[in-house]
């Protein structure tokens, strides 16, 4: 058990520092080809900093673990909303009333909705996959131009908007105008030496850490794998929140959330059929749907997300994990 929870840890902290180089190496080489920012944000990194779950998604398929395969997606999506939305919530609250997500929130909805029409229709074949990834489609394509909107109404108002192309690369996580060839190759290799070789430690510890204390690949996907693939996510929520951006905490949140249902199923789907679990239909796509829809009296009504609602977050999230564990 002690070996198998070390090789967990290893392979979640591989996960993170890989995918965490992968996007930085990806973002400057983007960049120096003249890549717009733009493309790059709601491309790359996205990308990037999902290929954690994308890679144990496709793992586990191919080691025919569909639990851990959805158990990591859905999972993941619960955390986001309670304990990603709910941690920084009750460390100094987050000002939902100041941002309107109101767009990205009905197209999370309506993400979370079809991802669960496919499932009750299951297992997700390659076909089902496709129709993801349509959707994924539809929701980047609505970004760019929704972004590029913003973007036009803004240089319209602004007094001055000289330097644009040389300040463009600031706008983009990870990017660095220093960053040399050489620096940009090493960081791309270690990311795509890092994340299979994560993934594979991971999920691997993963099915003998639930074979040993007696619960199922699914419980360990929700649980361990979720939580530890939310830790990125986590963090720039927390700096969000702490810098008063609350339209950067819950855009995270919600583009995660869509990315995880629509881009990692859907691709996973590829590398074989992922069975959805009974016991996931019963209870966990459920739970995973009403997280979803508690976020709409913040969003839609601007109720600010104080402290006192992080609390009531973080403690749904404790009680859902004592009913999956006991």
């Amino acid at each position: 058990m002690a070996g198998d929870l070390l090789n967990a840890g290893l392979g979640l902290a591989l996960l993170l520092l890989a995918g965490d180089s992968l996007v930085k190496g990806a973002v400057n080489l983007s960049l120096r080809l003249g890549v717009p920012a733009l493309i790059v944000s709601l491309t790359i990194v996205a990308f990037g900093t999902s290929a954690p779950e994308l890679l144990i998604s496709i793992k586990a398929v191919l080691d025919n673990s569909p639990g851990i395969a959805m158990g990591n997606v859905v999972g993941s999506n619960i955390a986001n909303v309670l304990l990603v939305l709910g941690i920084p919530a009750l460390m100094t609250g987050i000002r939902t009333d100041e941002c309107d997500t109101r767009r990205t929130y009905a197209l999370m909805v309506g993400s979370t909705l079809f991802f669960l029409f496919v499932c009750m229709i299951g297992p997700i074949t390659w076909i089902h996959g496709i129709g993801l990834m349509l959707a994924l489609g539809f929701v980047l394509v609505d970004a760019f131009l929704s972004a590029r909107n913003h973007r036009r109404e803004a240089a319209v108002a602004a007094e001055a908007a000289r330097c644009a192309a040389a300040d463009e690369a600031e706008e983009v996580e990870g990017a660095d105008p220093s960053l040399g060839w050489f620096k940009i190759g090493m960081f791309l290799v270690l990311g795509l030496l890092g994340l299979p070789l994560g993934a594979d430690l991971l999920v691997d510890a993963s099915i003998s850490i639930a074979h040993e204390i007696g619960v199922s690949d699914t419980v360990i996907g929700l649980t361990l794998v979720a939580v530890g693939t939310s830790l990125p996510e986590l963090a720039t929520t927390v700096m969000a929140a702490l810098r008063r951006q609350a339209d950067v905490a819950m855009g995270n949140v919600i583009g995660s959330n869509m990315f995880n249902l629509l881009a990692i199923i859907g691709m996973a789907s590829f590398f074989g059929d992922i069975a959805v679990p009974p016991e996931m239909l019963r209870l966990d796509l459920w739970i995973m749907l009403g997280a979803a829809l508690l976020l709409t009296p913040f969003v839609v009504w601007k109720l600010a997300l104080g402290r006192a609602w992080g609390a009531v977050f973080f403690l749904l999230y404790a009680a859902y994990a004592g009913v999956l564990l006991l």
